[in-house]
């Protein structure tokens, strides 16, 4: 059998995601490998694969009991023969296990990092035939990483006191440039194969969302996604407490999970939630890790997490069966200061100048304007979409531009005549015409902009302060105390040169698509109970009898034979003799009730797809021809009605395809040798490390044309 038949027979796919095969086929060549792939790019079938297409066994390293877990039993159900051995276990447990490995007896065996620091289980594996070591969460062998664990160091220990050493296969989903180099020289990969994939999740919908009342904006958007699963995360175990009180007065069924709560409550408040017991889980972010739920519909964030690199792996917590899936943020300035709170007093002694710039970021996504997954993107060092996403609330909202050139000249010339040396809690004061101890104290009542904006609510202030920082008008300087200050950009807006508009978000009532949806269908309905009866049965989580990918499939095939039930999506051959004969009986039940004609076309055999905009074929080179006309990046973004972000990857493109440009244009001349240096520093893989070890003027579109430069 090959990789492609393994992956049908057992998974029950006909096709596998991007970056997959590469990996797969590169380890049953017996090469190393390293994969960055994001959360829900289905990294474990990479190494799972392989592990039946060896001879011998092969050791997964993974750091979390409960995802051990959760994939042992999964594979149980795809009848793939599987074991793991963490600190749970009795010693007659693990001799048993240890000798059913011995025995071959299974093909994938989970450890945890902590056994390797044992030498007498380093003994044991000795005598094991391991074809494969697949190393899951590999940034935890790295100080650099965000979630380091001694215990990884022990590997590369472990691989050199095997007699024959294995393939060993690298995989994580947030690894920066640094990181990854970590990885492979401390797992001392041997000339692995690279793979980072692209960070992009298109199943995914960004939204940010400033709500008068946070509470009332959840009630209606669960009472708009009734009997969906999501995860509604806050930044302290207070808010948990008060959102999830408040959903279950309401009637609406809600778990909760932080730390401070005790074990076995934790425990059992998971499970609710992982078994489809609870459908919302209301927690801090210490809940998520290792939590593999695929059916998770909507993440909410109450607060904004304190940075990106948190948001992206929390948010990427929904639709990981490549559904549509909604990630909403409620931010409010509130969130800003809250999360200042959390740094300061995480480690006192401790320089948090890199936390304060990570927040920085996470206001800036907040209150940008441009597409909400071009900022993801660019904040990973990846390159922004080529044009609007259409699937994000900037993108696919109604904009409503408001003239702010006054609110904005008001509230620079209060900065400039506050000296520049203060936060925007001490001017908004001021704009408001507070009276307070400290404004007296400064004879801030005297300056001409003195309550210039007392018809304006504090929060509008700091709002539209938030919004000047995020457009780069206004900078926020300092770390534990930060102050406004000025840029270049504020003096064209006080001198009467520029104006500034802001672009409201008129929220448009999503449409539904003409035809029923799939899970409003009654026989959606039943196929989740039967589902769920069957769960309980076998005590394994509902989505490891059938993901709601395979029962949406199901609804539209209505497959009455086995025959029909193998080409649904996600059903393999042992699937098929475990539990298709209770889901064969049901449809058919339905369709023999219902008088149902079964009439498949090919485009219902596809599934559910997301609308993208096509752009027209050679677009670039109609950029390119512009370009070439004399025409600025702005004035051919307003020709052709597309960003300025769009219009230079037009330019990138032409560059790759070997159509010239004057460089002069794009990279100004006192900068190029500091973006060469940084370059040759940081590498080529990523932009953001090159951005940050440049001046901030320096923009990613000199960086950019610097790398084709240099090719």
């Amino acid at each position: 059998m090959n990789a492609k038949e393994i992956l049908k027979k057992y998974y029950g796919y006909d096709a596998f995601r991007p970056g997959q095969k590469e990996l797969i086929n590169h380890i049953i060549e017996g090469r190393d490998v390293i994969g960055i792939m994001p959360t829900g790019g289905g990294k474990s079938l990479c190494y799972q694969i392989p592990a039946l297409l060896l001879e011998g066994i092969t050791i997964v390293i993974s750091p979390l009991i409960s995802l051990m877990k959760d994939q042992v039993d999964t594979l149980k159900e795809y009848g793939i023969k599987a074991e793991l051995i963490n600190s749970t276990l009795s010693m007659t447990e693990f001799r048993g296990i240890m000798m059913g490995a011995r025995e071959k007896a299974y093909k994938i065996l989970y450890v945890a990092p902590e056994r390797l620091e044992a030498e007498s289980f380093i003994d044991l594996l000795k005598e094991l035939p391991i074809s494969l070591i697949a190393v899951d969460e590999a940034h935890c062998v790295s100080q650099w990483g965000h979630d380091f664990r001694p215990s990884y160091r022990r590997i590369s220990q472990m691989l050199s006191h095997l007699e024959k050493r294995p393939v060993v296969a690298a995989f994580t989903a947030t690894a920066t440039p640094l990181v990854k180099e970590d990885i492979i020289k401390l797992l001392r990969l041997e000339q692995p194969f690279e793979l980072v994939s692209n960070f992009d999740r298109p199943n995914l919908y960004f939204e940010v969302r400033k709500p008068q009342n946070k509470l009332e904006e959840i009630r209606q958007y669960l009472l708009e996604n009734k009997d969906k699963s999501g995860i509604i995360y806050c930044a302290t175990r207070k808010n948990v407490e008060e959102v999830c009180e408040r959903l279950n007065r309401l009637g609406i069924l809600a778990t909760k999970y932080h730390g401070g709560l005790g074990e076995q409550e934790r425990s059992e408040n998971q499970e609710d939630f992982l078994y489809d017991r609870m459908p919302i889980m209301v927690a801090t972010n210490a809940f998520g890790m290792g939590i593999d739920k695929p059916n998770v519909r909507f993440v909410l964030h109450y607060n904004m997490p304190k940075n990106m690199e948190s948001y992206y792996q929390e948010a990427g917590r929904a639709g990981r069966d490549g559904e549509a899936a909604e990630c909403i943020m409620l931010f409010s300035t509130q969130d800003i200061m809250t999360n200042r709170f959390l740094i300061e007093n995480a480690s006192l002694g401790v320089d948090h100048s890199q936390d304060y710039q990570k927040l920085n970021h996470m206001v800036d996504y907040c209150n940008t304007q441009g597409c909400l997954r071009s900022y993801i993107l660019t904040y990973f060092g990846q390159v922004a979409l080529e044009e609007d996403c259409k699937h994000c609330g900037n993108c696919n909202n109604e904009i409503e531009e408001t003239d702010i050139t006054r609110e904005a000249q008001i509230i620079m010339s209060c900065v400039r005549r506050m000296r520049e040396q203060f936060g925007s809690t001490l001017v908004t004061d001021v704009l408001k015409g507070a009276n307070t101890q400290k404004i007296r104290d400064f004879n801030f009542h005297e300056l001409s902009t003195y309550g210039l904006m007392r018809e304006y609510s504090k929060e509008s202030i700091k709002e539209l302060i938030s919004f000047l920082i995020a457009e780069g008008y206004l900078l926020l300087a300092g770390n534990q105390y930060p102050i406004l200050k000025l840029t270049p950009q504020s003096y064209p807006v006080l001198k009467g040169e520029e104006k500034i508009t802001i672009r409201r978000l008129i929220m448009r009532q999503k449409e539904l698509p003409e035809e029923v949806r799939v899970e409003a269908h009654e026989l959606f309905t039943l196929l989740r109970q039967e589902r769920y009866k069957l769960a309980k049965a076998h005590k394994v989580q509902p989505f490891m009898i059938f993901p709601d990918t395979s029962l949406k499939d199901m609804c539209k095939r209505y497959p009455i034979t086995a025959e029909e039930f193998l080409q649904v999506s996600g059903v393999g051959e042992h699937k098929l003799q475990k539990y298709g004969e209770n889901f064969i009986l049901l449809i058919k039940e339905y369709v023999e009730t219902h008088t149902i004609k079964k009439e498949l076309s090919p485009s219902m055999a596809t599934g559910f797809t997301i609308p993208t905009k096509s752009a027209p074929r050679d677009s670039h080179k109609l950029t390119y021809s512009l370009y070439r006309q004399g025409l600025t990046l702005e004035e051919i973004a307003k020709e052709r009605n597309l960003t300025e972000l769009t219009v230079e990857n037009h330019l990138v493109k032409c560059v790759e395809e070997g159509l010239e440009v004057d460089y002069a244009d794009f990279i100004p001349e006192k900068y190029e040798k500091q973006i060469i240096e940084a370059i040759q520093i940081c590498g080529t893989t990523l932009l953001k490390p090159i951005k940050e070890a440049l001046p901030s003027e320096v923009s990613y579109t000199a960086i950019k044309f610097s790398l084709l430069k240099l090719k």
